[in-house]
C-alpha cells in the first residue's frame, strides 16, 4: 500500500509540473536587518486560496556568492531556478532569500539570517497564503549546509516540518586531506588559514550537520549526484546514515553521473524533481 501511494504521489507531481499553475512573483520583501543593511526574499504566491505548503530556499555558491534570483549566476553552479516552476506549480508558497556572505561577512552571519528568515516567514507566511504548520527548507551546496545545520539546532524557534538538500555540505571535515587544509570558502567564511590548527579542526567540526544530529528532528530528502567533485556523494550517505542511527527520517535520491550544479541533473535522472515533489507532498501532508 505504501508504495502505491508512492506511486500515485509521484504521478501527481508529474501532472502538476506539467499543469503550468500561475503565480504572484513580488521581488525584495524585507525580512529582516543586520544593522543598516536589509535581508531580502523574492516570494511566490500560487493562485487560489490556500493555505499552501511553504518552501524557504537557500541558495549555494560557497558561503561567497550566489544570489536568491541568480541574478549574475544565470548558468552557473550556484543558479538555483531548477526549483522554481516544480514548485510554484505543485501550489507552493516559496520564498527565496538572500543572505549575507563571507568575506566581508563572516561566520554565522549566514546562518543567523536563514534563522531569521525562518522566524519571519513562520510569523508572517499567512500573508502571502503560505501555512506556517507546513514549511520545507531548501538548499543548495553551500545552502544546503545551512538548512541542515538550521534544522539540527536546538531552537524551537526556527523548527520546520522538512528539510531537502542538494549536494548539501555536511561535514566539513571529510575532504581536509584532499583539499590540503581549509577551502578558500572556508578560508574567507571563517576567517582561518588554510593550513588546519587545532582551533580550526574544532570550529570545522562545530559547524558540520554531521555532528549535531539527534533524534526528533525533521525529515530530510537528500539529493546528490554520484560524480560531483565540489562536494563528495559520501558526505550525503554519511549523514543519511547518522541520522537513520537516531531515528530521524531520511530519504536520498542519488543521481547517476550527475555533478555539482543542478542545471544539467534532469538529463542524468529524468524525472527526479517529480520524485522530490511527491516526498514533499507526502512529508508535509
Amino acid at each position: 500500500m505504501k508504495c502505491y501511494v508512492c506511486l500515485v504521489l509521484v504521478l501527481v507531481g508529474s501532472l502538476l509540473l506539467s499543469a503550468g499553475y500561475g503565480a504572484e512573483l513580488t521581488k525584495d520583501v524585507e525580512y529582516g536587518r543586520a544593522g543598516d543593511e536589509p535581508l531580502l526574499l523574492d516570494v511566490s504566491v500560487p493562485e487560489g486560496e490556500g493555505p499552501f505548503p511553504v518552501a524557504i530556499l537557500v541558495h549555494g555558491g560557497g558561503w561567497n556568492g550566489g544570489d536568491k534570483a541568480n541574478v549574475g549566476f544565470e548558468g552557473k553552479s550556484a543558479d538555483i531556478s531548477p526549483w522554481f516552476a516544480p514548485l510554484t506549480a505543485a501550489k507552493f508558497t516559496w520564498f527565496s532569500i538572500n543572505y549575507r556572505m563571507a568575506p566581508v561577512h563572516r561566520w554565522p552571519a549566514c546562518l543567523e539570517d536563514v534563522q531569521t528568515a525562518i522566524r519571519w516567514v513562520k510569523a508572517h507566511a499567512r500573508d502571502f497564503k503560505g501555512d506556517p504548520e507546513r514549511i520545507a527548507l531548501f538548499g543548495h551546496s553551500a545552502g544546503g549546509h545551512l538548512v541542515c545545520l538550521a534544522a539540527t539546532v536546538v531552537d524551537e524557534s526556527v523548527r520546520v516540518q522538512a528539510v531537502v538538500g542538494y549536494a548539501p555540505v555536511t561535514n566539513h571535515e571529510q575532504d581536509l586531506p584532499v583539499r590540503g587544509g581549509l577551502s578558500l570558502s572556508l578560508q574567507q567564511l571563517l576567517n582561518r588559514p588554510k593550513e588546519l590548527t587545532p582551533e580550526s579542526l574544532g570550529l570545522l567540526r562545530a559547524i558540520s550537520p554531521l555532528n549535531h544530529v539527534r533524534p526528533g528532528l525533521p525529515p530530510f530528502l537528500l539529493v546528490h549526484g554520484d560524480a560531483d567533485k565540489t562536494v563528495p556523494l559520501q558526505q550525503s550517505l554519511d549523514f543519511q546514515a547518522r541520522l537513520r542511527a537516531s531515528g530521524v527520517t531520511c530519504d536520498l535520491i542519488t543521481l547517476p553521473g550527475a555533478p555539482h550544479g543542478l542545471l544539467t541533473w534532469d538529463k542524468y535522472l529524468p524525472g527526479y524533481q517529480d520524485q522530490v515533489i511527491a516526498w514533499l507532498l507526502q512529508t508535509l501532508k
